[in-house]
């Protein structure tokens, strides 16, 4: 309910307040159009205008000069603070500081990106900014969905068709290709890999949306070969263990077989050229509504550097 005393302030010309705390603190028109940077005449007409707002004189004479009604006197205190805040929230931001910054930056990924960026990228955060926290988060499709809600800060991911939303950036972070690999000792890692022999194992399948086929079934199936596949989970992480002590064959990314050929004691073998397997590409996506934020740009280049070094 409001009342016939109530300021609209979208009828306020907020100037006026620059004027009444002026006023209060010269207690002078003349002096408070000089600490303003107006005319006396301009100080002038904002106190009549003052005047007709408050219903109140605010400043009348006295014999020692001018002086503040109680009026003016309740109203300098909450003018002046209310002053300072809108200065110092449209006030330049501070410099941003690692070192001693405090927050959190959220990573919407796979487990394919976990393995292969966050160790990395967390040694480099510990050192970097250590008051800064990581939040890693399952990434949903579309992407833009999460990034413009805010609830991830940076997708990494390849990017597909959907994610192309008004105000979504990207960066392409690293390019990917596929090897295969099997147990050591495997009857395929003492041969050379041919497709027929490629199609004639028993395969494991990364499927992480639960769909059988794939790029590798496409690949043979254009040299007219078919292959089958035993074992298919959603994980990327979970397939290299069940082939290390199984005779499967699993086609994944490079860069997982290789962290991980060591310790499962895998052999990694190339794919045969005549199956031409694609690729894919490695991108960092964000919305434009954090791309000036200084905490956000410094986590994205860092980010980015990790992302160079794999």
């Amino acid at each position: 309910m409001t009342s016939m005393h109530d300021v609209h302030l979208g009828a306020l010309d907020l100037n006026l307040l620059v004027a009444l705390d002026a006023l209060v603190a010269e207690r002078s028109v003349t002096r408070a159009a000089e600490k303003v940077g107006i005319t006396q005449s301009a100080m002038s007409h904002a106190l009549a205008r003052l005047r007709a707002l408050t219903g109140d004189p605010l400043l009348v004479r006295s014999s020692s000069g001018m002086v503040l009604t109680a009026r003016a006197e309740a109203l300098g205190p909450p003018i002046r603070r209310a002053l300072e805040d809108v200065s110092r929230a449209l006030a330049p931001p501070v410099p941003f500081d690692p070192m001693t910054a405090r927050g959190r930056f959220v990573i919407g990924t796979s487990d394919y990106a976990e393995l292969v960026l966050l160790p990395r990228l967390v040694a480099r955060l510990e050192r970097e900014a250590p008051g800064i926290d990581l939040r890693v988060r399952a990434l949903e499709d579309p992407a833009s969905t999460q990034l413009a809600s805010g609830a991830i800060d940076v997708a990494i991911a390849p990017v597909r068709p959907n994610d192309a939303a008004p105000g979504v950036l990207a960066k392409r972070l690293f390019d990917e290709s596929f090897v295969c690999v099997v147990r050591k000792g495997h009857p395929l890692a003492k041969k050379k890999l041919t497709p027929a022999r490629l199609a004639q194992a028993k395969h494991a399948l990364i499927a992480p949306r639960e769909t059988e086929g794939g790029f590798v079934d496409e690949a043979l199936a254009k040299l007219g070969l078919a292959r089958r596949v035993a074992v298919a989970v959603p994980h990327f992480l979970i397939a290299p263990h069940v082939v290390a002590s199984s005779d499967l064959v699993l086609t994944l990314a490079a860069r997982v077989a290789h962290v991980l050929a060591k310790p499962l004691e895998l052999a990694v073998l190339a794919p045969p050229r005549d199956l031409a397997l694609p690729g894919f590409t490695i991108s960092a996506l964000w919305h434009e509504r954090t791309q000036n934020d200084p905490a956000q740009r410094w986590a994205r280049a860092l980010l980015f550097e990790v992302a160079a070094e794999t």
